[in-house]
């Protein structure tokens, strides 16, 4: 079947020149020029992904102008005082483990314990990696888990990454404080994130990032890759925020890969961006490791996101587990499509996903696909997936009590967010969610 549009494949105005301009500013030893140029080179051979495409069929392209929104952000002017504070305030009373902060794809802020410095702990940013650690960058980078070919937009994010963190936790440290990086785009110009977190055997860690920035009246662009390698006996929370302007369209590839017994606690909060296509995938590559998946998302207006979630139980006696609760009002539009893959020999498995809807007006638009592909038979598998309008029953005994509509529906969607807020460990980052979802309740 032909590609949908063939003859209007998007122009992309960024050349090889860009890289190596982007390259020099960052000053980047030569293997990492030489990575992102092999990189262009692929993104120049792949096509733009169309509807045509199954990942993509729910989600149409065209209203991007990729002409006027990939241009690289100078950072000439980025200053810490630019970006609301909230945002990167101590997540547990006046203490955390370190701190990143960026602005225009500049970092402008770093703060950092002695005590992880000593125990060989790094927290910095991927351009002071690729300086002082390139022996770890060279190993790790887009080596395991996101490799830059998985589309063009994977590919883009691999030739052009703008700024990006690493973490690496050495063999049997426990980080005890949170790592905390922010990423602030106040401006219509491209940027491009790269998360790189590394926990070796019997290391723990949690880990929150969080993106954000103002609605503006000309299209963003944000390009981003996470990769999540957690090994043998290791532990890792890692949470990550997404608030995006309503005028930002958003892309990204994630993946985490879990050795034996070893665990990850994922939880993604998408709450932004006019237009978001995401692959979150879980690789459970070791025997008796354990992967949990939360999500929460409110849309509004003429939102759009797309979540696909995939779970891959490569190893014996693995197990995952998956919620993710939405809410949608206006007309905006959400799609999510998960799939638990189960290998031949992966026995003994236990797989969980559940995909939540709720309503709150007729406009609204709510796809929810999980899926099942098992190919071993020694398992137990099962998914679920509502949709479904705010239930007046519920409303009903609360206006019995004197409670006016407005607050019922509140406390409702309060409710049905519950399980997957309780997952968050930061107080003060729940607050802030239920602040934001309180907002687009009274738009």
């Amino acid at each position: 079947m032909a590609r949908q549009d063939a003859l209007k494949e998007p122009v992309i105005p960024l050349q090889q020149e860009d890289i190596e301009v982007l390259s020099e500013r960052m000053g980047e030893p030569d293997w990492l020029l030489e990575k992102r140029i092999a990189a262009w080179g692929r993104a120049e051979a792949m096509p733009m992904p169309a509807t045509s495409d199954e990942p993509w069929r729910r989600t149409d392209l065209r209203g991007l102008k990729w002409d006027q929104v990939m241009h690289l952000a100078d950072s000439g002017e980025a200053t810490l005082t630019d970006i609301p504070a909230h945002l990167y305030a101590p997540l547990i009373g006046d203490k955390q483990g370190g701190l990143l902060v960026f602005n225009r794809g500049k970092l402008v802020h770093r703060e950092g314990s002695e005590e992880l410095t000593e125990k060989g702990v790094i927290f910095t940013d991927l351009a002071t990696a690729a300086r002082e650690h390139p022996e770890l960058l060279q190993k790790w980078l887009m080596q395991f888990a996101v490799t830059g070919e998985e589309d063009k937009i994977a590919a883009l994010n691999e030739a052009f990454w703008t700024h990006g963190v690493f973490v690496y936790v050495p063999r049997n440290v426990m980080v005890e404080l949170p790592l905390h990086s922010v990423e602030y785009a106040p401006n219509s110009e491209m940027t491009a994130t790269h998360i790189l977190v590394v926990l070796e055997e019997g290391a723990s860690a949690t880990y929150l990032h969080e993106s954000a920035s103002p609605t503006l009246s000309e299209q963003t662009l944000h390009l981003g890759a996470t990769e999540l390698i957690v090994g043998e006996n290791a532990n890792l929370r890692y949470v990550a925020l997404q608030n995006w302007g309503e005028n930002t369209y958003n892309f990204g590839h994630q993946r985490g890969r879990v050795g034996k017994s070893a665990q990850l606690d994922w939880v993604a909060g998408e709450m932004g961006t006019r237009l978001s296509k995401v692959f979150q995938t879980l690789d459970l590559d070791g025997n008796d490791s354990f992967g949990r998946l939360s999500g929460l998302y409110f849309t509004h207006g003429k939102q759009h996101l797309d979540l696909d979630t995939q779970q891959n139980h490569h190893a014996l006696r693995t197990t995952s587990d998956l919620l993710f609760k939405g809410a949608l009002r206006g007309h905006s539009r959400t799609v999510w499509q998960g799939m638990i893959l189960v290998d031949p020999g992966a026995q003994q498995t236990d797989g969980f996903q559940a995909n939540r809807n709720l309503l709150l007006d007729r406009d609204s638009r709510a796809d929810s696909i999980p899926g099942l592909e098992i190919k071993a038979d020694d398992v137990r598998c099962t998914h679920a997936a509502t949709v479904g309008m705010i239930d007046e029953t519920e409303l009903f005994y609360l206006l019995s009590r004197g409670i006016p509509r407005s607050e019922a529906v509140k406390m409702v969607v309060q409710g049905f967010f519950d399980p997957v807020m309780q997952r968050i460990p930061f107080e003060e980052v729940r607050d802030r969610l239920t602040a934001s979802i309180e907002s687009k309740l009274t738009e």
